[in-house]
């Protein structure tokens, strides 16, 4: 199964307060996907969710992008594809948010959407959706590299993660 998101049409679904456990889903039902922005000091923090590692994964791209750009009006001129190969989510989570960072320094392009795929083995295989940094609208600082310091990617109601990016 392929999970992914599409542009967004507004802002993001706010999450569960900062420093809040995560509420659960009602009854026989599973946490819809979203991220958000907490508070940090001098850097950013991601928090993201969904109901599989992939979507997940889709969401931390989303969040990281969405704290930096409006990619809500931006048309991608073309798609990206890449294999992470079998790795501990963690490494998977920083891989994906790595290759997004170094995209922008060095092409100057940002994913606007993203789709994720298990491959056998416990990789990943992942197409971004890619616009120029010149068809979006700036609205944070631009990232410059992932902290490993407080990242954090698991399962439990649904898969959640979250991570510092520099700055």
């Amino acid at each position: 199964m392929v999970h992914g998101l599409t542009p967004p049409a507004g802002p993001p679904a706010p999450g569960p307060p900062p420093g809040s456990p995560s509420p659960g889903p009602p009854a026989g039902r599973r946490r819809p996907a979203g991220h958000r922005t907490v508070p940090h000091t001098a850097d950013l923090r991601v928090e993201a969710w969904a109901p599989d590692r992939e979507g997940c994964l889709a969401e931390a791209v989303a969040g990281l992008v969405d704290a930096f750009a409006d990619r809500a009006a931006a048309r991608p001129h073309r798609t990206a594809s890449l294999r992470l190969p079998p790795a501990p989510d963690e490494d998977l989570l920083v891989a994906l948010l790595e290759e997004v960072v170094y995209r922008l320094d060095v092409a100057g392009e940002l994913p606007v959407a993203v789709e994720a795929a298990p491959v056998p083995g416990g990789g990943l295989d992942v197409r971004l959706a890619m616009a120029g940094t010149g068809e979006v609208e700036a609205v944070g600082a631009l990232p410059k590299a992932v902290s490993l310091h407080g990242l954090r990617m698991g399962a439990g109601d649904g898969w959640s993660c979250s991570f510092t990016v520099d700055v």
